[in-house]
C-alpha cells in the first residue's frame, strides 16, 4: 500500500499558540524527507502534527488522502509509526516486550499477541540487529540499544508512513550510519514514506532525498540537499557563518562551520 503524507497550509502549535504556520509539504512513498532547522524551530512539533498527536490549528494534514485528525488512534497507528526522541522505556520490560508493543493497534481490548504478532516483532528485531538482547531487561541496555528498539517497535506496527524525530541522537558513528542506511533502504525497497528530523546537517545531506529547512515557524526552503544546504540559506537561519563543500567520498554537500 503506497501512502502519501501531505500538509496543506497546516498551522500547528500548543493550545492556541502556533509554532509552525501554514506548512505545505508532501512526502511521497519511497522518499526520505529530512527536516532541519535550529533548536526550538518546531521540528518535533511537525512530527507531532504528522502523527495526529497535535491537531492543526488551521489547514489540514492528510495521510492516505484522509485527515489524520479524523482517524481514531488505532487507525492512525496502523498507518503511521513514530520513533520519538530519547524516551524512557520501562526498565523491567524485556526488549522483546517493547517491540511487541508495536502490535497493539492490531489487537482487541483484551487480546494477547498471537504467533503472527511474535513473528512480525522478531523480524523487526532482526532488521534492527536487536535480537541478541531480546530477553534482556531494558534497564540493562545502553541508550543506543534502546533507540534501536524504538525503531524496531515502529517497524512492528507495519506502517506505511514512518516519522523519526532525531533517531540517531544516542548512537555512535557506526550505528548512525547503519540505521540511516537501513531507513533509506526501507523507503526505496518497500515504498515507505519517511519524514525524519536531524540536527546533523551532514547526515541529512547523505541520506535525505529532499530537505525542508524550517525558520521562524515556516518552511524557508524545500528541495534536494544541493539546493537547500547552501551557505546562503543556512548562514542566516543558524545565525553563524557556514561553509559548504563537496564530500570527498559521497559527493554530497559537506557542511562546515
Amino acid at each position: 500500500m503506497k501512502i502519501t503524507l501531505r500538509f496543506d497550509r497546516a498551522t500547528i502549535g500548543y493550545g492556541d499558540k502556533p509554532i509552525l504556520r501554514e506548512i505545505s509539504l508532501e512526502v511521497i512513498p519511497g522518499e526520505v524527507l529530512g527536516v532541519v532547522g535550529p533548536n526550538g524551530v518546531g521540528k518535533s512539533t511537525l512530527v507531532k502534527g504528522a502523527s495526529g498527536i497535535l491537531s492543526p490549528l488551521g489547514g489540514k494534514i492528510y495521510v492516505d488522502g484522509k485527515e489524520i485528525s479524523a482517524l481514531s488512534p488505532p487507525e492512525r497507528a496502523r498507518l503511521v509509526a513514530v520513533v520519538p526522541q530519547a524516551t524512557k522505556l520501562p526498565e523491567a520490560f524485556t526488549a522483546r516486550d517493547v517491540v511487541l508493543m508495536g502490535r497493539t493497534p492490531y489487537l482487541g481490548w483484551l487480546d494477547r499477541e498471537g504467533e503472527s504478532d511474535h513473528r512480525i516483532a522478531i523480524k523487526a528485531m532482526e532488521r534492527t540487529n536487536t535480537t541478541h538482547f531480546a530477553d534482556r531487561k531494558i534497564g540493562e541496555l545502553s541508550g543506543g540499544d534502546q533507540q534501536r528498539l524504538l525503531i524496531a517497535r515502529a517497524l512492528a506496527q507495519t506502517p506505511s508512513v514512518l516519522l523519526l524525530d532525531e533517531p540517531t541522537a544516542h548512537l555512535d558513528l557506526r550505528h548512525q550510519d547503519e540505521i540511516l542506511n537501513f531507513i533509506h533502504s526501507l523507503a526505496k525497497e518497500e515504498g515507505l514514506t519517511v519524514l525524519i528530523t536531524l540536527h546533523d546537517l551532514n547526515l541529512v545531506a547523505r541520506f535525505a532525498d529532499r530537505v525542508a529547512l524550517l525558520s521562524n515557524g515556516r518552511v524557508q526552503k524545500l528541495g534536494n540537499p544541493e539546493q537547500v544546504l547552501t551557505p546562503e540559506d543556512l548562514t542566516p537561519v543558524y545565525g553563524m557563518e557556514i561553509h559548504v563543500t563537496s564530500h570527498p567520498i559521497h559527493g554530497t554537500p559537506l557542511i562546515l562551520s
